[in-house]
């Protein structure tokens, strides 16, 4: 199947992701608040969401400096790369919450599961405004009365323990749900037991993220050393059976020091259950570096070429199972934004 975007777009948008800030000029009024992620890649970070050729990269942005600079350009926007033109013809994409045409939302950013390369829980404290579930469901219904909402989806970081933050998610998914019972809802949880994916879906969600973060045991256990690999592994499966084929996804984090050939075999495993993974490439920023430089030592930083060799193996994999990343509603598969997306952008 043909890729939505150009080679070269690609190439270009793996080479943004992979690259540091956008200048804003300090005079330019944009059209939009930008977006401050409590959770993903850019955790922490000021962003905005580009749109070029078909395609989307969420960065960080800053009005003092950076790799990439966003200047006027024909009425639109341009992008330059230290001083030379990179993008033409870019546009801003408004989030509604988070991502592009989603009400993605994060119901809380404090953990105690201790991830290495995670910015949420280092963010300061109170970065989700504790939110209430009253408040979610308000914020997500406001959400939906704006022009281009598609869908929502639900992360959270894991305060207490996985069950509870699981029942309080499915419990703002079944409001929700009520609420607006035709809208595509995804949810991105730490399950871990069968029957907290049963409670999910019962509760009205269509999609599941069950991240495996690493299919490196070794890395796995030094990345996230309070998870369990199996579980997580048997959750997958069992996700697979109970919401299908293409409705189950999963990240697979490299640049921690693994082989592409674990990335891949990875894919397999996923794909072989009916989930897809979601390969993204490891965001270092002033959160994280420290933790993760103390576990892993120094970290070469992960190439464009990479990004884009890997997700066109990956592409070869779905295929080879009948899957595809554009049959996702929600979530990551959907925004675009933070990763090289088989099927769209190769």
């Amino acid at each position: 199947m043909e890729a939505k975007v150009s080679i070269d777009t690609a190439r270009k948008k793996a080479e943004l992701l992979a690259g540091g800030p956008v200048r804003i000029p300090k005079d330019l009024r944009l059209p939009f608040l930008p977006s401050r992620s409590t959770a993903g890649p850019g955790a922490g970070s000021t962003g905005i969401v580009f749109a070029f050729g078909n395609t989307r990269a969420k960065k960080a942005i800053s009005r003092s400096s950076g790799e990439f600079e966003l200047i006027d350009s024909r009425g639109g926007f341009a992008i330059l790369r230290q001083g030379q033109p990179f993008l033409d013809e870019v546009e801003l994409a408004p989030t509604l919450l988070h991502s592009p045409f989603e009400a993605f939302v994060n119901l809380d950013s404090e953990c105690t599961m201790n991830c290495r390369f995670c910015a949420s829980p280092r963010l300061e404290r109170g970065a989700t405004k504790q939110l209430t579930d009253d408040k979610v469901v308000s914020m997500i219904l406001s959400a939906s009365k704006r022009e281009g909402f598609r869908s929502v989806a639900l992360t959270s970081a894991v305060p207490v323990s996985p069950e509870l933050t699981v029942k309080r998610m499915a419990a703002i998914v079944r409001r929700v749900r009520e609420q607006l019972p035709d809208v595509p809802i995804g949810v991105e949880p730490y399950a871990t037991k069968p029957d907290e994916v049963d409670m999910l879906r019962d509760a009205g969600a269509d999609e599941i993220k069950l991240n495996m973060e690493s299919f490196d045991r070794d890395i796995f256990e030094k990345a996230c050393p309070k998870r369990d690999f199996d579980h997580i592994l048997h959750a997958i499966n069992h996700a697979g059976e109970v919401f299908g084929r293409n409705r189950v996804c999963s990240n697979i984090i490299y640049g921690l020091g693994e082989t592409d050939e674990n990335v891949l075999e990875g894919v397999r495993v996923l794909a072989n259950m009916g989930a897809v993974a979601t390969l993204r490439a490891l965001r270092r920023n002033d959160y994280n570096v420290e933790e993760l430089e103390a576990v892993f030592g120094e970290l070469p930083p992960v190439t464009p070429s990479r990004m884009l060799k890997l997700a066109i193996d990956q592409k070869a994999i779905l295929e080879e199972h009948g899957l595809s990343t554009l049959e996702f509603r929600t979530m990551c598969h959907r925004c675009l934004s933070c990763d090289i997306v088989p099927f769209w952008d190769v």
